[in-house]
């Protein structure tokens, strides 16, 4: 029986994987922390939401964290949402730095974490070119579950186009799915969920893996 912390739970993944994990009989008990509660606060006792003002410091979140087997890091925004680039910046790496600073503290071993295809840490990047400076801010929120704080084990994926399931999808987010080239949402949280049961199963125990591109995905789940 596992007990697993996520970040990001209220988003269109993080949602998806909350509801898996309340569902799979081998997760004993899910701890959502952030801004506001995830979905259904209440109706379920097998997850506790722990609200706070600001992603950025959660010093006083510290007894939530102790005694997790895994933390999932499903933050996501875009600039437009965020207001800007320094704020797309101060979310995607400044929150994701934050937590896994806190998960790290706490001993955590294992760490999921959503990326992007292409991310690069090194690339030259203004914020003007916004493509660019994308690819090189989910980079750096790699790197800190990588060389930040290295977590025993980090499961880092790497998706291209995702399908949010909205009840408004986007013409681009339709075209994707009906061409069978986007990743739904639900299928990459059961991606996430499945390769920590895997990695609990396997010898290797260290180390950090990465799962790229929507076709990987897929198919990994798919078995």
């Amino acid at each position: 029986m596992y007990k697993a912390l996520v970040v990001g739970g209220t988003g269109a993944t993080g949602s998806h994987l909350i509801r898996q994990l309340i569902n799979n009989d081998k997760f004993s008990f899910i701890t959502s922390v952030g801004r506001k509660p995830c979905l259904n606060p209440t109706s379920n006792n097998k997850i506790i939401n722990v609200v706070v003002d600001s992603m950025l410091d959660l010093s006083s979140t510290q007894k939530h964290w102790d005694g997790n087997d895994i933390f999932f890091n499903c933050l996501g925004t875009t600039r437009s949402k965020a207001g800007g680039a320094k704020e797309f910046m101060s979310i995607e790496h400044g929150m994701s730095y934050e937590a896994a600073r806190m998960a790290f503290k706490s001993k955590i071993q294992n760490v999921s974490i959503i990326s992007a295809n292409g991310a690069d840490h090194r690339k030259w990047a203004p914020e003007w070119i916004y493509p660019l400076f994308y690819m090189q801010t989910m980079g750096k929120k790699e790197q800190t579950v990588i060389s930040d704080f290295p977590f025993r084990k980090a499961l880092i994926f790497k998706p291209g186009m995702l399908v949010r399931l909205t009840n408004k999808p986007t013409l681009i987010e339709r075209l994707f799915e009906s061409s069978g080239t986007g990743l739904r949402v639900d299928t990459l949280a059961s991606a996430m969920i499945h390769s920590f049961e895997v990695s609990q199963s396997s010898n290797k125990t260290k180390g950090t893996k990465f799962y790229v591109g929507n076709s990987m995905i897929k198919d990994y789940v798919n078995g």
